[in-house]
């Protein structure tokens, strides 16, 4: 295991060949599968609330767990480059680029 993340009542943990396993309230961003094909050459994992993004390798995010919470990237996707860093308040994320 390379990371271990929590949001309130859920657990991520990125694995040596870096997958995602996740576990807990599905609520909460426990169950990940609608994104686990996704999750692959995960480099860090951010948890918070009811939800976690992930920054892989290629410098992408995937998030996951209650949409209104931040478990949904999709209207940003387009600007998520490049990206760094990833910090999480009580329902949202922001990421820090490249640029």
């Amino acid at each position: 295991v390379q990371q271990i993340c929590g949001t309130e009542c859920a657990f991520a943990a990125i694995l040596a060949d870096g997958t995602v396993v996740t576990w807990g309230d599905p609520d909460y961003g426990g169950d990940s599968s609608i994104v686990q094909d996704q999750l692959k050459n995960v480099h860090q994992i951010c948890g918070r609330g009811h939800a976690f993004a992930a920054i892989l390798a290629d410098g992408t995010v995937v998030a996951w767990g209650n949409s209104d919470n931040g478990g949904d990237s999709s209207a940003v996707r387009d600007q998520l480059n490049e990206v760094q860093h990833v910090q999480a308040t009580w329902k949202a994320f922001a990421a820090i680029l490249a640029d």
